[in-house]
């Protein structure tokens, strides 16, 4: 898997912490540094275990569905980028909540990052993946740009929240669609 390609799957795994991010920054008065670590702590740090443990499962079964692992990835995110194209154009809006606490930061950190489980195991099922530099690559990206998006929130509040998360859906449905049809042959990248 090529720079491009793993940064268009941690952009687009990151969009969900980031419109969460947005929300968190819209509903807190004044930010601090530590508002920003801890945003980027919690998401980056569960986006990068996340696909850890799913590259671990994926890995344990490997031997199982190798014959259909293309489609498997492909599936999988096809079935993530559309939830999330989905979630980009509802109009149901979360209450925004200003508490940065363990247990409504690690809430948050699990729901944003269920879908880095399911990439893990898409992970598991390619070749050409170095699983430490993808899952550094998906924890960072999401570090950062949920601090930006804390920033972005505190500024703008909610106007790029659904275009966020229906950019991280077609990103990675695209990357889906390359993964089986390179596999089937018919595009060579």
């Amino acid at each position: 898997m090529g720079i491009i390609e793993l940064f268009l799957i941690a952009f687009g795994l990151s969009m969900d912490a980031f419109a969460v991010s947005v929300c968190k920054g819209l509903s807190t008065r004044k930010l601090e540094p530590k508002h920003y670590l801890l945003i980027g702590v919690w998401f980056g740090g569960f986006q990068a275990f996340m696909p850890t443990v799913g590259y671990i499962l994926g890995s344990a079964f490997e031997q199982y569905i190798t014959v259909f692992d293309h489609w498997a990835a492909f599936i999988l995110l096809l079935l993530i980028g559309g939830n999330m194209i989905k979630e980009g154009f509802s109009k149901n809006d979360e209450q925004p909540n200003d508490s940065f606490s363990a247990k409504t930061m690690s809430i948050l950190a699990i729901a944003t990052s269920i879908d880095a489980l399911a990439v893990g195991i898409t992970f598991a099922l390619l070749p050409d993946v170095d699983i430490g530099i993808a899952v550094c690559f998906i924890g960072i990206t999401t570090f950062l740009l949920s601090g930006a998006g804390l920033k972005i929130g505190n500024i703008f509040g909610l106007k790029y929240k659904s275009k966020a998360e229906i950019a991280g859906g077609v990103i990675l449905i695209l990357m889906g669609a390359k993964i089986l049809l390179e596999h089937l042959g018919i595009i060579c990248l």
